[in-house]
């Protein structure tokens, strides 16, 4: 078999199992782009090289002797720097952090490792994983393949990165706002955020901390929906824990043809408006449903307030990261709050009082978060999926001054903070809702342009599906040019 980096991961898998290729040669094949394209992305960040080959080349005696070690045999794969790899750093993107090496593997590399995948890299983030770019003292700045002058976007862009320029196989990152999903949009290829507690976060956490945050998820990217639903399958399951009372038995597609799907669609919302050039990808989704045969609304909504869903999101999300802050950190957050102008509605003031919030508040902000997710369910009882914008833009320019608040994008030629498009992320993401991010094609300047496909609770296949059914049909991943 001739090396085709663009080729989907189940694909590679199979024909490392068949002897079409060895994993060993795919491998080098693999490492030889990385040393090609790497330079100028900056996508891979930290190598596993000489034990990735030693694994390549016990999996290449497996198959000789007709044996498997899993679905994903010998596979050449890259993760998320942040989860923890036995004898590589985690360092989050901070300098004080460089000298961590963590010496157990994350709940997800074992998985991973256990599927018969071989692990020869890391890809990078942004510093505490918190922004849409890449970039951080320790690695640097990640580019985007599809224009280097343009973030890949955050906190998994080096993970969506490395998989659109045919670097590695298959990827693997982290969302709690958006993480997967905006990198995915940006970079072209497909992301998957699962449920929220589908898939163990264990190993996924800075050193100080065991327990898994609130709304943070990880989750599979890939280059087609296909590898996407293979990857979900040997990620999810509880910890060693949890394993020990529950199993994943998540719904199964059970519908065939357009004419059986009820979809509704939204392109833009008034509390964070959407560029027209994502708009119009949306909407051509839409129009391919409406064509094919399915019933598409675009007015159905659940019956939710935008604003306060967005302003809900941000609260309980800087309450989620706010573990996060030192102890001085945290009182002089307190303070900030403390002085705020009580009529102030706005991000930076959310941030806040979300840093700050007491059990009390945060409890009458779980109930109205609760409240929302009946109405979200209310709405799956007639309607499949919700399509919606993942980011309120394409891949914007590399912008690293300052507060994410204080960044503009340009959306419509009206300036926007960068945070805006959070709600995109939380629309959802705080429900702890499935959502799955699929390429919608190019928009007239060349740039990918992905749609986030919204499933109700444990209905991850379903939004996978959409995503298949939708690749099939209408866009697929394509490569950047030049990379070919």
């Amino acid at each position: 078999m001739s090396f085709h980096p663009f080729a989907p991961a189940h694909k590679l898998a199979a024909a490392i199992r068949q002897q079409k290729i060895g994993s060993l040669e795919l491998l080098n094949a693999y490492l030889k782009r990385v040393e090609r394209f790497n330079p100028a992305l900056n996508a891979i960040v930290v190598f596993d090289i000489d034990r990735a080959k030693k694994q390549a080349r016990a999996a290449d005696l497996m198959t000789l002797r007709g044996e498997s070690s899993g679905p994903l045999h010998g596979l050449p794969m890259t993760i998320k720097e942040s989860f923890d790899m036995s004898g590589l750093p985690s360092t989050w993107g901070r300098l004080d952090m460089k000298q961590y090496v963590p010496v157990a593997d994350a709940d997800a590399v074992k998985r991973y490792r256990a599927a018969g995948a071989i692990i020869f890299g890391k890809t990078n983030v942004p510093a505490m994983l918190a922004d849409w770019q890449t970039f951080n003292p320790v690695y640097g700045t990640t580019n985007n393949p599809w224009d280097v002058s343009k973030v890949p976007g955050g906190s998994s862009g080096g993970s969506a990165a490395a998989l659109a320029a045919g670097l590695t196989a298959l990827e693997t990152g982290s969302d709690i706002g958006a993480s997967i999903r905006d990198p995915a949009h940006y970079c072209g290829v497909y992301g998957h955020k699962p449920t929220y507690g589908l898939c163990s976060i264990e190993g996924h956490a800075l050193p100080s901390f065991l327990s898994p945050d609130d709304i943070g998820v990880a989750g599979p990217l890939a280059r087609s929906a296909r590898d996407l639903e293979i990857a979900l399958g040997i990620m999810a399951g509880g910890d060693d824990v949890h394993a020990r009372g529950w199993r994943v038995h998540l719904k199964k597609p059970v519908k065939k043809h357009w004419k059986e799907f009820k979809v509704a669609v939204l392109t833009t919302a008034t509390t964070a408006p959407v560029d027209q050039a994502v708009q119009q990808r949306i909407q051509a989704v839409a129009d391919f449903l409406r064509q094919a045969g399915a019933k598409v609304s675009d007015s159905a909504r659940p019956d939710i307030d935008l604003h306060e869903a967005h302003k809900t999101f941000i609260l309980l999300l800087r309450a989620a990261t706010a573990r996060n802050l030192s102890a001085t950190q945290f009182r002089s957050i307190q303070q900030r709050a403390a002085d705020l102008d009580p009529k102030r509605d706005d991000y930076e003031a959310w941030m806040l009082r979300g840093c700050a919030l007491s059990h009390h508040e945060w409890l009458l902000l779980h109930e109205q978060r609760y409240r929302m997710q009946l109405k979200w369910e209310a709405f799956f009882k007639d309607y499949d999926f919700l399509l919606c914008p993942t980011a309120t833009t394409t891949a914007f320019a590399h912008n690293q001054k300052g507060e994410r608040w204080e960044r503009m994008l340009d959306v419509n030629g009206q300036p926007q903070p960068t945070t805006t498009q959070l709600f995109w992320a939380g629309y959802s993401g705080m429900a702890y809702l499935p959502s799955t991010v699929a390429p919608a094609g190019l928009t007239q300047d060349g740039l990918p342009c992905g749609v986030q496909i919204i499933g109700p609770q444990y209905g991850d296949l379903l939004c996978i599906d959409m995503a298949k059914r939708l690749e099939k049909e209408f866009a697929a991943f394509q490569a950047p040019p030049g990379y070919e």
